[in-house]
């Protein structure tokens, strides 16, 4: 098993000597959903208990393999460590268990017959971000955004028992607006990682230069660019909204929340006159139970 280097985002909690039972990787896996991310934790107050632990098993994985890639600080090691667990996935898929996540995982992906595809998919954005760091065009960030977001829309979709292309389509909707969004948030953080990912065919069209981003300095040209990708990423998020009329309603509120907070971000990018290097556009708790509750009123 390799250990080595791991990040320390992922050590607590975690004992990389100690052989796992499978209560015990059970466990791992909820302390590190309800741990690590307050959002999926007040996201997930409304998921039908059945579920809850399956989220927290698919969480677990998905966590791991984000650190992996963005918490090592070395792209060559961040690389080993993904083939690693890469390594890990397909020994999990026929029956060689080590990890606590894929001791967890397993059960989850048999419960509901999952293919390997999305969790590939998932490692194949987190290698790609070790390689590139600037997108050229919007299809081509539309085209990471495909293995960066749109699988976990998959995996939530087999976990509440749909596996049809259409609620898959409008899914990838809802991932990929929520994925941009998070672009849009972390614009200063992306950038302290020598990454971009505002498109530079839109930076070159609004006049706004990859020098004036490194000083964070904010202009009219990119208060009009980020005005342009946030109503395009708004766009999108209204063509996944019918996926929640497609799922049952013990899932539905849960999913619908996703797609509200991110629009609810977009808002206060908005707010903020677009401007995102002063403050990180985000939703407090209180805006999130208000979202919540406005949600359940609608029911």
């Amino acid at each position: 098993m390799m250990n080595k280097n791991l990040p320390a985002s992922l050590l607590k909690g975690y004992d990389p000597g100690k052989a796992y039972s499978r209560d015990e990787a059970l466990k791992y896996c909820e302390y590190l959903a309800k741990s690590h991310y307050e959002n999926f934790t007040v996201a997930s107050w409304f998921l039908p208990a059945e579920k809850k632990q399956d989220f927290y098993n698919i969480y677990s994985y998905c966590r791991w393999s984000d650190d992996l890639g963005d918490e090592v600080g070395d792209k060559t090691q961040s690389l080993e460590l993904l083939d690693w667990w890469e390594q890990e996935l397909d020994k999990a898929y026929i029956g060689k268990l080590e990890h606590p996540v894929f001791i967890a995982l397993i059960e989850t992906i048999k419960k509901y017959d999952i293919p390997i595809d999305p969790f590939k998919n998932l490692l194949v954005a987190f290698k790609q971000d070790q390689r590139i760091t600037r997108y050229p065009t919007f299809q081509d960030l539309l085209g990471y955004c495909e293995n960066s977001a749109n699988p976990v829309g998959h995996l939530v979709l087999y976990l509440c028992g749909y596996k049809d292309t259409e609620r898959q389509k409008l899914s990838d909707y809802t991932c990929t607006a929520l994925q941009l969004t998070n672009f849009w948030q972390d614009v200063t953080v992306d950038w302290k990682k020598d990454r971009i990912y505002i498109p530079l065919e839109d930076m070159q069209n609004y006049g706004y230069a990859e020098t004036e981003l490194g000083r964070r300095k904010f202009t009219p040209a990119f208060a009009e660019l980020m005005k342009f990708e946030v109503n395009r990423t708004r766009e999108l998020f209204n063509k996944g909204l019918p996926l929640c009329a497609k799922l049952d309603r013990k899932v539905r509120l849960d999913i619908e929340l996703f797609s509200r907070g991110g629009m609810a971000i977009l808002n206060r990018i908005e707010a903020q006159g677009y401007d995102v290097f002063k403050k990180r556009p985000a939703l407090t708790k209180s805006t999130k139970i208000t979202l919540m509750f406005r949600r359940i009123l609608e029911i």
